[in-house]
């Protein structure tokens, strides 16, 4: 056994190397931040190229063997420390990533990163254009990458489980795909009871809504519930976002319109979730692969627990809605609070994910997800893709999109990321998101009430002790079984939304 006197310049050495990666990854997000908010489009080509050189760079860093021989060194004292110290964790982690980097070359990495800001640029311009021919040879590409990097990794399963495990690590398509097939099974059968009563009116949001009203007051809300605007901001884009550069720097996007109220509002809420996960990491874990989110599962599962059990609860506007009315008396003024919730829990069949409603909402994921895979099997062509995205919305949800703006082209993931493993996290979100509040209301019953009162002190607490400030230090099935006591389960979520919309809709 090495003696600690001889362990600690290595461990050390160790962090120097695996921080100078994170300031170099950092700063690609940060030009990527840029580019998605005020960078001008004449410099996208530009961006491009300089993101692609940081982050091959990074990878050419991360996968020195002079990493890997740090790690070999450090097994020995990794494995005669407690599996949860954190010492261990960033051996482990860092080892898990290292081992996984190493099938990558940083060629391969760099010329993806450039495509990807690439494509980013293109989709940029032709989404409002409704012009599908001019980012199909961007897909096209996208999908001859995706299927060249999870052939890095042979012997998967199914050609999506390396681009799946890469994000939700232990994550593969079968199990997912049953995970929604169940899931399925069951949502079905409530939307269908919903959906065939009368719509709920949601026109008082449907009024003009001033940009600087909203967001002024979405920064009130989310300034409330947690977020620490010392260490984060709000920016517009085309497609909400977080992004984290360290712990005392995570921000976050929206977009707003002024003919809906709720695309702004509840967007700001979502990615606050995201940040104030980032914003409650360890912060003795800066700059290490142990300063970030446990998967995007996980992620997600944040976001939506602040976006939907608590930010669409009724609780929650029974503190917020008056001084909802007061920034917009003309508009709200007359409004009830409980036309007010049912209009913002409206369950409708609708063509936009980040709009759709908690009922419907995974149906959407569920559509992606299986095209993403049909892509990946080589079932599905790109130029045949608005096709089946049609028909799937015609027979998922009895909807068809007018036009790919607003049917294959309303998500930047594709165009922006990879195809495969873009998508599965949201449903993986929810389902988690229900299993973690149930969690919370066991332990603290008092949050309901607290959360009518605008306190939100509790609930913050309880997931930055049970969540947040374990970073990812334990993998997802480890971290559900730490905090709710039992494995990933789709019970709680279909409890929650059987109980929240059977209130709502006499079900």
């Amino acid at each position: 056994m090495q003696t600690l006197q001889k362990i600690e310049p290595k461990l050390q050495e160790l962090k120097t190397r695996l921080i100078e990666i994170k300031d170099i990854e950092s700063a690609a997000a940060v030009l990527y931040w840029d580019q998605a908010t005020y960078m001008p489009p004449g410099g996208a080509a530009a961006r491009g190229r300089q993101i692609a050189t940081l982050r091959q760079i990074a990878h050419e860093k991360f996968t020195d063997p002079a990493i890997g021989e740090l790690l070999e060194n450090l097994r020995p004292y990794e494995e005669s420390l407690s599996y949860n110290s954190d010492e261990a964790s960033l051996i482990r982690v860092t080892r898990r990533l290292y081992d996984r980097a190493l099938q990558v070359p940083a060629q391969f990495m760099a010329k993806f990163s450039l495509h990807r800001a690439q494509s980013y640029g293109a989709w940029a311009k032709a989404r409002p254009e409704n012009n599908f021919a001019a980012v199909q040879p961007y897909l096209e590409k996208t999908l001859e990458l995706s299927q060249e990097y999870a052939n890095f990794f042979p012997g998967y399963e199914h050609i999506a489980d390396p681009l799946i495990d890469g994000v939700d690590y232990g994550m593969k398509a079968a199990g997912l795909r049953s995970l929604f097939a169940q899931l399925r099974q069951e949502l079905v059968p409530i939307v269908e009871t919903i959906t065939s009563q009368t719509p709920a009116d949601d026109s008082c949001l449907q009024q003009h809504f001033p940009e600087a009203e909203q967001i002024a007051f979405s920064l009130k809300v989310i300034e409330k519930i947690g977020y620490d605007l010392h260490r984060g901001r709000q920016d517009k884009t085309l497609h909400p976002f977080m992004t984290s550069f360290s712990i005392g720097d995570v921000r976050i996007t929206t977009r707003v319109y002024e003919n809906h109220l709720g695309q702004a509002l509840f967007s700001a809420i979502h990615e606050t979730g995201h940040a104030m996960y980032e914003q409650g990491i360890n912060s003795e874990f800066e700059g290490t692969p142990l300063a970030d989110g446990t998967s995007s599962g996980v992620h997600e599962s944040q976001s939506r627990l602040w976006e939907n059990l608590v930010g669409r609860s009724r609780g929650f506007w029974q503190y917020f809605y008056p001084q909802l009315q007061e920034f917009f008396p003309n508009q709200l003024g007359n409004v009830s609070l409980e036309r007010f919730y049912r209009a913002i829990n409206k369950v409708e069949r609708s063509l936009i994910r980040t709009d759709s409603d908690e009922v419907t909402y995974n149906l959407h994921v569920m559509i992606r997800f299986d095209l993403e895979l049909a892509m990946l099997e080589g079932k599905l062509a790109v130029k045949d893709l608005p096709e089946a995205w049609n028909d799937r919305y015609k027979s998922d949800l009895g909807i068809v999109p007018p036009n790919n703006s607003q049917g294959v082209m309303q998500d930047v993931h594709w165009y922006t990321g990879r195809i495969g493993g873009m998508f599965q996290c949201y449903t993986l979100g929810n389902i988690m998101s229900s299993q973690f509040f149930a969690a919370a209301l066991k332990a603290h019953p008092e949050i309901s009430t607290q959360i009518q009162q605008g306190n939100f002190s509790t609930l913050l607490n309880w997931l930055q002790k049970n969540i947040y400030d374990h970073g990812s230090k334990y993998t997802t099935a480890e971290l559900i079984q730490r905090v709710t006591g039992s494995s990933l389960s789709i019970e709680p979520f279909i409890s929650y939304i059987r109980n929240k919309y059977g209130e709502i809709y006499n079900l």
